[in-house]
């Protein structure tokens, strides 16, 4: 379906190399619930990310789903999880619904992620993972976290949902903890239509997560020597054990057969996305819009833009420039701005001083993101910013 939009903020990633892959795939009347396709997906994923082990799911919030599940049953009395303002709602939902409590810590307007440096200040001995997401392509990580993570037994947890490829020391996101979550949905760098990858170099987290998305069943393990816990129930049928809660968050064969035409050129693609923010970046203005990121080892998901004079009116005229020009735009990044100021967690949460957050409450003010893709132009890229900077 084509956009109403001249400049919207996705354009379709799935090419008809991808769907033909899908027909052939179809002609061969080939099992379509999940199967062979999903674990080539799952190994090829691994390999190009540098993990051992990948779990494909139906959505990125599943993958968070799942991931603290298994916090649950290693800290079944739960505890803290840092986490940031600024993220999809499903982040801390997932903390919440696995019974943690979300502690929440200011963003770096350089990396739209985490204050590293604040959040080791918030660091206490009931914290048990932080909870990273690399908004935008950006780098939430540093050494200094890493260390001090390692040092007191923390788990580091990554989002890289809107970052793959992005890397830390040229090492890729998503294998810095000890477990990542990533999605493939429409809009993202890759896409499976719907989908989501949970990711670890752990065996004992990769059996859970496997075995949580399909119902908690002993037979989903890819290990024998667990699945030979059966024995210990002589009483069950050893195709249906139960082994821990679960549900079914399988995703299918299409889905993969996608996953793995589109990881062919995904970087190809993460190169063109980050020359097209580079040059974004280079015809702004500086004098109105702040650009002051940290573009260190970016895998840029869309272009972000955050206006420097912090007035309600000049914002409003900015927005009906943009409506005016048809550029679509996200005020507050993807998910709705400051979590903090959402319905769900306002009932929820003590009182939270606004003030202490006064770098998420600028993006959720003034900050916006806009479409980037593989095939937009140098021409294009300059008019566009050509209507921004005119403001």
């Amino acid at each position: 379906m084509k956009s109403n939009f001249l400049h919207p903020l996705m354009s379709n990633n799935i090419t008809r190399d991808d769907l033909s892959k899908v027909t052939t795939a179809l002609k061969k009347n080939i099992i379509l619930t999940q199967n062979k396709k999903v674990e080539e997906f799952e190994k090829k994923w691994s390999r190009w990310l540098g993990v051992k082990y990948s779990v494909y799911v139906n959505s990125g919030s599943s993958s968070n789903f799942i991931t603290f599940a298994y916090l649950k049953s290693k800290y079944p009395n739960g505890g803290e999880v840092i986490v940031p303002p600024l993220t999809w709602p499903s982040d801390i939902m997932a903390v919440i619904n696995n019974g943690f409590q979300p502690k929440f810590v200011d963003i770096s307007l350089k990396t739209l992620s985490l204050d590293n440096k604040k959040v080791i200040k918030n660091i206490n001995k009931n914290t048990k993972a932080i909870f990273i997401t690399h908004a935008q392509g950006f780098c939430g990580i540093s050494n200094d976290l890493i260390k001090i993570c390692r040092k007191k037994k923390i788990e580091i947890i990554e989002d890289v949902c809107e970052s793959h490829g992005a890397k830390y020391n040229n090492k890729k996101l998503g294998t810095f903890g000890s477990i990542s979550n990533f999605s493939f949905y429409y809009a993202h760098h890759m896409s499976t239509i719907e989908g989501g990858m949970i990711c670890t170099n752990n065996k004992e987290i990769y059996d859970f997560c496997v075995r949580f998305r399909g119902h908690g069943m002993l037979r989903e393990s890819k290990f024998d020597d667990i699945k030979k816990q059966h024995k210990k129930y002589k009483d069950l049928n050893k195709s249906f054990i139960f082994l821990n809660p679960g549900f079914n968050f399988r995703n299918n064969e299409i889905g993969a057969i996608i996953g793995i035409s589109q990881l062919k050129r995904l970087n190809k693609n993460i190169i063109k996305r980050n020359q097209n923010l580079r040059f974004f970046l280079k015809v702004l203005d500086d004098k109105k819009f702040f650009k002051d990121f940290n573009l260190s080892g970016i895998s840029n998901y869309a272009f972000p833009i955050i206006i420097k004079t912090k007035s309600i009116l000049k914002r409003d005229i900015f927005e009906k420039l943009l409506a005016k020009n048809g550029i679509e735009f996200r005020r507050g990044n993807a998910g709705g701005g400051n979590q903090l100021r959402q319905p769900y967690l306002r009932n929820i949460l003590k009182k939270i001083n606004l003030k202490n957050f006064s770098n998420v409450e600028m993006v959720h003010f003034f900050g916006y993101y806009i479409g980037n893709y593989p095939d937009l132009t140098k021409n294009k890229i300059k008019k566009i910013a050509k209507i921004i900077n005119n403001f």
